[in-house]
């Protein structure tokens, strides 16, 4: 057989490879693995070893969603799902640090570890008949491989030789059903025959010692690849957004919540709606603006406003929506201009200005949204927008050219300010920050 070892970086998806992970979950993962290598005592069972393993990826990425567990005679597995009877996706074979003799190395994948991982396969794909297998791993805690399952489908499950023996050797055709006559007598000579190629991704956790255990962040970024390969979405292959405009499921949440929204589930369908009396939030975007459209009687002063409903609740609710939706799709805009500056300024952070430092008060976010932005044309005035003085030129110049279609909606933009304000410090209160600060 010919070997084919793949860097990390190259055995993950191109696009997961340019995601960045939160910095939360990068400290979690060193601290575990941290925590990992200093339980490992050499001289403990091959199960010890087992059981800090498995702590170490449920603590880190699995126990919320998917289960990691011990599995009939397999080292252990982990599930696709967070039942038992969930199909496994990725198998586990375990040696001691010390178990030299036991364990595969770059040069020779022919040992009994790799023997027991071909037996584990055979027992999920062939007596199982589990097609949902994703990963293959073999680790003493400090090297680590990592074979895609196409490869062993591929190799082990389509050679039809193998497989008959296996089936053999399994119901007792054979002279013994003793492990090490599978091990020696069918897995052993399966390899040594073997022609084709090996591809498999290699890494010594030792090897990232020095950035692990440092309080360098810049240092983090060489642990990048290693907290990936170990995630979710690449051992069991979980598909995950690549759009670098789509939003993260825990941002996504918050923000219904500042809205003032729900998402539910009828049947099939997932529905976006109004949260529900007794639910709601006083200092949402959404109840604020009703409230302020109804004290200010502000329904008569919208050109068609039947468009908006049949009776004045509807009416009161559709319209706030809009106008909550229109705020809030502006901010994203202005954080996506503002995420393309600095990466065409190389990361010059000083271009960052949809924050608490450049844009202190909502006085001048209000300035900034309906002086600025609404405008098809920046008018020069006498107002004193501090915020954008310290803006840089091509800032400025970016945001003269967002401009927004005129609505008739703009008969009622004025008392828009007093919702920003009030909402804000509402949120404040909700929050316990000033929300500027967490844009």
């Amino acid at each position: 057989m010919t070997l084919n070892e793949i860097s990390l970086k190259k055995a993950l998806n191109k696009a997961y490879s340019l995601i960045k992970p939160k910095r939360p979950d990068i400290e979690l993962f060193k601290g575990n693995l941290v925590k990992l290598l200093g339980q490992i005592d050499e001289k403990e069972s091959e199960e010890n070893v087992k059981i800090h393993l498995m702590d170490f990826l449920k603590d880190t990425w699995y126990k919320q969603d998917y289960l990691v567990a011990t599995k009939g005679r397999t080292d252990f597995v982990i599930h696709t799902g967070k039942e038992a009877k969930t199909p496994s996706g990725v198998l586990f074979e375990v040696k001691r640090p010390t178990n030299k003799g036991d364990m595969v190395t770059r040069q020779n994948l022919n040992a009994k570890a790799m023997h027991e991982l071909i037996l584990y396969y055979l027992r999920e794909r062939i007596n199982e008949k589990n097609i949902d297998i994703r990963h293959l791993v073999i680790t003493n805690i400090y090297e680590w491989f990592i074979f895609d399952a196409s490869l062993f489908e591929k190799v082990v499950a389509k050679n039809t030789k193998l497989v008959k023996a296996f089936k053999d050797w399994d119901s007792g055709q054979k002279v013994s059903t003793n492990t090490d006559l599978f091990y020696k007598e069918i897995a052993k000579p399966f390899l040594d025959e073997l022609k084709e190629d090996i591809s498999f991704t290699w890494f010594d956790i030792r090897e990232y010692e020095k950035p692990l255990k440092n309080n360098d962040r810049a240092d983090d970024n060489k642990l990048i690849a290693l907290f990936k390969i170990f995630s979710p979405i690449h051992l069991l292959k979980i598909q995950f957004a690549n759009d670098s405009n789509s939003l993260d499921k825990g941002f996504y949440s918050e923000l219904l919540h500042i809205i003032g929204l729900e998402e539910v589930k009828e049947g099939s369908k997932k529905l976006i709606r109004r949260k529900q009396e007794g639910k709601r939030d006083a200092g949402s975007l959404l109840e604020n603006t009703i409230t302020i459209l109804d004290l200010e009687d502000s329904l008569h002063k919208v050109p068609d406003i039947s468009s908006y409903g049949d009776t004045s609740q509807e009416r009161l609710f559709n319209l706030a929506l809009e106008l909550s939706i229109t705020w809030i799709n502006r901010v994203l805009f202005l954080k996506l201009l503002e995420a393309q500056l600095i990466k065409y300024q190389k990361g010059d952070q000083s271009y960052k200005f949809l924050n608490y430092t450049k844009i202190s008060q909502y006085d001048e976010l209000y300035k900034l949204f309906f002086q600025v932005l609404a405008k098809k044309q920046v008018i020069e005035t006498k107002l004193s927008i501090k915020s954008l003085a310290t803006f840089h030129t091509s800032i400025v110049l970016c945001l003269k050219l967002a401009s927004w279609k005129t609505k008739q909606l703009k008969l009622i933009a004025l008392m828009t300010h007093w919702i920003w304000i009030y909402t804000a410090e509402r949120y404040c209160v909700m929050l316990r920050t000033n929300p500027l600060q967490r844009v």
